[in-house]
């Protein structure tokens, strides 16, 4: 996160205040921030009572209100019905699973996230999670990787399967991850366009433009080195242009594949959407995740959270999205091989099931580089320049038929 988003979340500390007024925090509750993506994360303690919480603040307009109570639901629902840990929430003192704070003008300006469509809004709401302790199992080594996947293909069909099964609320309501609202005209996260050439321009958007969301190659930018001059702004274009033919006739052939592969009720339901490892917790006691699984196996003991993007998917969109970001490592077939073995141990997939995860994963890829355009402060990956320059790699053995071949 850059010094300019940890300045522009000095604005929210009245956003904040009126928030923790709706819960009993104890009498002087501390705020610390944890995390900005598309929500705001801090951890709140009571010192003198010595507790303590996570208070995710919803970016104005990303989520409605009922769409946030969808998400509760299903939480509450894989606890109770024992699929998989998830955090509990903590009610305010009027019994609400969400409190809501009047949304000021700079809030959308400095929330530190970028817009990606969700506009502005009147109101500010927020969820106030108990505390989960331990760590997200994030090590790149091979064996701890693998393991880490064959976990995540494990709750992942528990995840699933619960959804195929639920009975949901009759108010439930949460988004589509459809081809329309990725890829497509009504894409969540942006233009992956945009996205790919703001960073093949080597730049940064800043000031006022990151502001009002502009990822445009003409916006202000504060340019890489080696990028100054006329030769230098034609060659990136000339490279961006190359760049955005070869993801197109990536982005072409996906969609004529996605169309084919359909939406049928064995294939697209409710989903995590984000089952990273970024997302799992396991006790900080549990040792090293290897090639077996953590220690015996012991899934009661991993937390999954961050539902925030829980929607109507494709399945195998959660299998993409335990990529992200290491898309581009030689392993990621064996992640892959490792991830499926889980799941089909209790959900099994067709032929025509598994022909389809390439395309989901240059799918989500793409969707991160749209996203990773509408937030130029993010420390997701480290270098965006460098993410672009693989994501044309990847969409090169895509075409050619070895995405995930090794």
């Amino acid at each position: 996160m850059s010094a300019t988003s940890v300045e522009g979340l000095l604005g929210l500390a009245e956003t904040v205040d009126e928030v923790l007024g709706a819960y009993d925090l104890g009498p002087a509750p501390k705020t610390t921030l944890l995390h900005v993506s598309e929500n705001v994360t801090y951890q709140v303690d009571d010192l003198a009572g010595g507790r303590r919480w996570a208070l995710r603040l919803h970016r104005p307009g990303y989520h409605s209100r009922a769409e946030i109570h969808g998400e509760l639901a299903w939480v509450a629902a894989l606890r109770a019905d024992r699929v998989v840990r998830t955090p509990l929430v903590v009610p305010t003192r009027t019994g609400a699973p969400v409190a809501t704070a009047t949304a000021r003008p700079e809030d959308a300006r400095n929330s530190g996230a970028g817009d990606g469509g969700g506009g502005g809004g009147t109101e500010r709401h927020a969820v106030l999670f108990e505390w989960v302790e331990g760590r997200s199992p994030e090590d790149l080594e091979p064996a701890v990787l693998r393991g880490t996947f064959s976990q995540l293909g494990d709750i992942t069909a528990r995840l699933h399967r619960h959804a195929r099964s639920w009975a949901r609320p009759p108010s439930f309501a949460r988004f589509a991850w459809t081809w329309e609202s990725t890829l497509g005209p009504a894409a969540r996260w942006g233009s992956w366009i945009s996205g790919l050439r703001t960073a093949l321009g080597e730049a940064v958007v800043v000031g006022a433009d990151a502001a009002a969301g502009g990822n445009d190659p003409g916006s202000r930018v504060a340019a890489g080195p080696g990028s100054q001059g006329a030769a230098g702004r034609g060659s990136r274009g000339a490279a961006a242009r190359e760049a955005v033919d070869l993801l197109g006739r990536a982005v072409a052939v996906a969609e004529e594949r996605v169309a084919a592969f359909g939406r049928g009720p064995d294939r697209f339901g409710l989903i995590h959407a984000d089952m990273r490892m970024a997302n799992l917790l396991v006790p900080d006691d549990a040792g090293i995740i290897g090639a077996g699984g953590m220690r015996a196996g012991r899934a009661d003991e991993v937390c999954v959270i961050d539902f925030d993007d829980c929607g109507f998917g494709w399945y195998l969109w959660d299998l993409a999205a335990s990529l992200s970001f290491i898309e581009h490592l030689d392993s990621a077939g064996d992640l892959v091989a490792a991830w499926l073995a889980a799941y089909q141990r209790r959900l099994p997939l067709t032929a025509a099931d598994v022909a389809m995860i390439p395309t989901f994963v240059l799918l989500r890829r793409l969707l991160l580089v749209a996203w990773l355009g509408t937030h130029p402060h993010s420390d997701a990956v480290p270098s965006i320049p460098a993410y672009a320059r693989e994501t044309c790699d990847l969409a090169e053995r895509y075409l050619a038929g070895r995405l995930l071949a090794g």
